[in-house]
């Protein structure tokens, strides 16, 4: 579903963020990209969503070469793909719906279908009963689930968590694994970049190991061993 053939990311004149970087992630996949801090891992996924191209290198999502799509194209192709960072990103003005609904108004869903779809997405992350706090009435765990109901709305084939528990509390952490989980079950490829030791060896899932901008290990059931 997803490939990575022979990236490399140079910023400025000697700046290697990836060195010929190849993967392959299937459809259905629940993958842990981890590496230290600036090991490359946000550049790979900035690739991955097109807020950034490669130097070379090819991207390929479901048979289609991503590294240049058109800016008319991005949207549309940024729909299929859901994404959770660390802080949230949350409107502090509005409600947890309203925070939702948004990201339905702004692609032009009808009333009717946001209507529908936002209390079976708040129902599936567990929010059913704070839909109608404000960011400031929530704790970490709870704002890292709004930003997750988010990412779902557009029923994304992907969801992509960059360090989606750096922010949270050891038992906000693991609630928020159990629902990562829980979405890849139902079938949709899960991709968490970590460099929690601790979650990747207690998950025992596939593990792509980058260091210095290169992939140094990928273990279909495997540990932290850097």
């Amino acid at each position: 579903m997803i490939e990575f053939k022979n990236i490399n990311k140079i910023y400025g004149k000697n700046i290697c963020a990836l060195k010929n970087i190849s993967f392959r992630i299937e459809r259905g996949e629940f993958v842990t990209i981890v590496g230290p801090s600036g090991a490359g891992k946000s550049t790979l996924i900035r690739l991955l969503i097109c807020d950034e191209r490669p130097t070379s290198g090819e991207i390929y999502v479901a048979g289609r070469e991503i590294t240049h799509l058109s800016w008319r194209e991005l949207p549309f192709y940024r729909r299929k793909i859901g994404v959770i960072f660390q802080d949230f990103k949350l409107l502090p003005q509005k409600t947890v719906v309203e925070n939702v609904a948004f990201a339905l108004e702004v692609s032009d869903t009808s009333p009717g279908e946001i209507a529908r779809k936002v209390p079976l997405i708040l129902d599936l992350v567990g929010l059913s009963n704070r839909m109608n706090n404000k960011p400031d009435e929530l704790s970490g765990g709870e704002k890292q689930r709004v930003s997750i109901a988010r990412a779902l709305v557009h029923t994304p084939k992907i969801l992509i968590a960059d360090e989606p528990t750096g922010n949270l509390d050891p038992l906000s952490t693991w609630e928020i694994i159990e629902l990562l989980f829980k979405i890849n079950k139902r079938g949709t490829t899960v991709i968490l970049a970590t460099h929690d030791k601790e979650i990747v060896d207690t998950l025992n899932k596939r593990v792509v190991t980058i260091k210095n901008g290169q992939l140094i290990s990928d273990q279909e059931k495997g540990k932290y061993i850097l």
